[in-house]
């Protein structure tokens, strides 16, 4: 939970001074965002019960590993020739890790 914690909190922190973007809630990159975020999530959980963690650990590292990726994604599209950081780009990359550790969990 505090590990959670300080990627948002990161996230928060970096993206204060970053270029905000005007963003739409739908479309084709939003789509992306939530995909490409279950898979690593997914991928993440796995990752640490094949290194023998329990449940718990590893869908931490799963949320971590994705999320991770997402605020990367954003922090990289605030310098100044990006296209600026986007929260809701970030809230889809949410919504798709929560997804992909929900299906991990049912593959279980």
């Amino acid at each position: 939970a505090s590990a959670m914690r300080s990627v948002l909190l990161a996230g928060l922190l970096c993206s204060g001074c970053a270029p905000m973007a005007e963003d739409q809630w739908t479309g084709r990159d939003k789509a992306e965002h939530f995909v490409a975020s279950a898979v690593l999530a997914a991928a993440g959980s796995e990752y640490g019960q094949r290194q023998h963690l329990s449940d718990r650990q590893s869908q931490t590292i799963g949320i971590l590993f994705s999320l991770t990726f997402g605020a990367g994604k954003e922090w990289y599209d605030s310098r100044p020739n990006g296209s600026g950081w986007r929260w809701k780009d970030f809230a889809w990359d949410a919504a798709g890790a929560a997804i992909g550790i929900a299906l991990w969990n049912l593959s279980q």
